[in-house]
């Protein structure tokens, strides 16, 4: 026999009744009748007030926009260099927690380093202006103590809530700037590059702007994704990168500050991008550019008044200008060229006792050089090489896109900075304000080299090591 499926029995008749007495019944699907609703036709009664805006439903879209940014920041699956970089990586269950002793260990090498031969060089001129030898060295050295707390502090803070806020940071730097141009900036032997602080002090916006761009640039290549290696992607993050460079170099005159600030956007873009030749090419025809327009200067712009062209024109003929325009650059090859190998001695310059000017900031490695020799600057070179190691050792290993790129900007903002120092005080390049990190004399970069320290440092935290 047929297996049969026993089905209750509806009672239709019955069912109709009952919907005809007691109408629509809470167990139905259909929704509930708003009280006092009467029929179809909408009432003025029924129309309810709208919701007023208030601060706290704009701080609401506000911490939602943030919560968005925070998801972008978090990239699983970075593309181009980043994903070299990423299949380098050991994947495995069993990780523990990373910190870069290392790099710590070369900061505070650097920094010590940094203070004695700060005092060294800026002791004669200190006791001669101030009347107190001590005077650039104890304030670099409150400074320096300063930074490194500060450091420590940023190193506990997860680098994605920077991130988080990378373009307040932005337009931030941007307001700093300009308030340059206010009654509050401070001109400082003709330049007006700084803003006053209560109690004598002073800001340089210039070096916040570095942070900011190396914060931002990267939030930004993330949140682009593949659309950054699109001309139209290129060109946008290029743009924010000029108008960080254009404030520097309008709002605060700094052309050598300006540059580095564009070059770590252009390299940004080159490690996030899968291409290299097209770099390269670039990199050519814009050096191509140079050397046309350099000759052109030289041959036609000899007699102008600008300090820049002024400076181009030594830095061809530094003979001919040995009194005037070069005469800093041709006193610091002096100062090299008598240390010897290993130098005379710590504490026996004479290039510093008054004939370099402010030896003790842009110029202080030729005196490191007269009194350590070609060995001091090798030692200096040796330990800028090991930082710059541990930062693309960290770059390499982050745990997602924007610590690597993080690390990467931190990277090039060093390398930069130190290649070009060398380069002014050997004469390969015209003289600029271009300082040696860490060792140079100047309040506002070294705290905020620290706290970008601070922010690799933070970055090597999120590292997990494969488990033995």
């Amino acid at each position: 026999m047929r297996s049969r499926t026993v089905r209750p029995i509806r009672q239709n008749r019955q069912d109709k009744k009952n919907k005809k007495k007691n109408g629509t019944r809470p167990g139905d699907t259909q929704p509930l009748r708003v009280a006092g609703h009467r029929g179809s036709s909408p009432s003025l009664s029924d129309t309810r007030p709208m919701r007023p805006v208030s601060i706290r439903s704009g701080y609401e879209s506000y911490q939602r926009n943030v919560e968005k940014r925070r998801q972008v920041l978090r990239t699983p699956k970075p593309t181009g260099l980043a994903a070299a970089i990423a299949k380098s990586r050991n994947r495995t269950a069993a990780k523990e927690q990373y910190f870069d002793f290392d790099l710590l260990l070369v900061i505070v090498f650097l920094m010590c380093f940094g203070l004695v031969m700060l005092y060294s060089t800026s002791a004669y001129e200190a006791q001669t202006d101030f009347g107190n030898d001590m005077f650039y060295f104890s304030k670099q050295a409150i400074i320096a103590a300063a930074g490194v707390a500060g450091m420590f502090i940023v190193s506990k803070i997860d680098y994605h809530f920077y991130g988080a806020f990378a373009l307040e940071i932005y337009v931030f730097s941007l307001i700093l700037m300009a308030l340059v141009q206010t009654p509050l900036g401070v001109t400082i032997n003709g330049a007006r590059r700084w803003i006053g602080l209560p109690g004598n002090l002073t800001i340089q916006p210039a070096e916040v702007t570095k942070i900011a761009v190396i914060l931002f640039i990267s939030y930004e290549l993330c949140r682009l994704g593949k659309k950054a290696y699109t001309m139209e992607g290129i060109l946008r993050v290029l743009a924010l990168g000029a108008v960080a460079s254009g404030g520097v170099l309008f709002l605060t005159d700094n052309l050598s500050t300006a540059i580095i600030v564009m070059a770590i956007t252009c390299i940004l873009i080159f490690v996030i991008h899968p291409k290299t030749k097209p770099f390269l090419a670039v990199i050519g025809a814009g050096a191509a550019v140079a050397a046309v327009g350099i000759a052109i200067l030289s041959a036609t712009v000899a007699d102008s008044e600008n300090f820049r062209l002024q400076r181009i024109i030594s830095w061809l003929n530094p003979e001919s200008t040995m009194d005037t325009g070069s005469y800093q650059v041709m006193q610091g090859l002096y100062a090299i060229g008598s240390g010897g190998f290993f130098g005379k001695g710590l504490g026996n310059s004479t290039q510093k006792l008054g004939v370099i000017p402010e030896a003790q900031n842009d110029m202080i490695l030729v005196v490191i050089c007269e009194e350590l020799g070609v060995f001091g600057a090798i030692l200096i070179l040796v330990l800028f090489g090991l930082l710059l190691y541990r930062l693309m050792f960290i770059a390499k290993n982050a745990p997602d896109l924007y610590g690597s790129l993080i690390a990467s900007g931190i990277f090039a903002h060093i390398a930069l900075q130190v290649i070009l120092n060398i380069a002014v005080v050997t004469g390969l390049l015209p003289t600029t304000g271009i300082t040696l990190p860490f060792i140079s004399y100047g309040g506002t970069a070294i705290l905020f080299l620290m706290a970008e320290m601070g922010i690799a440092l933070g970055i090597s935290r999120k590292i997990r090591l494969e488990g033995e």
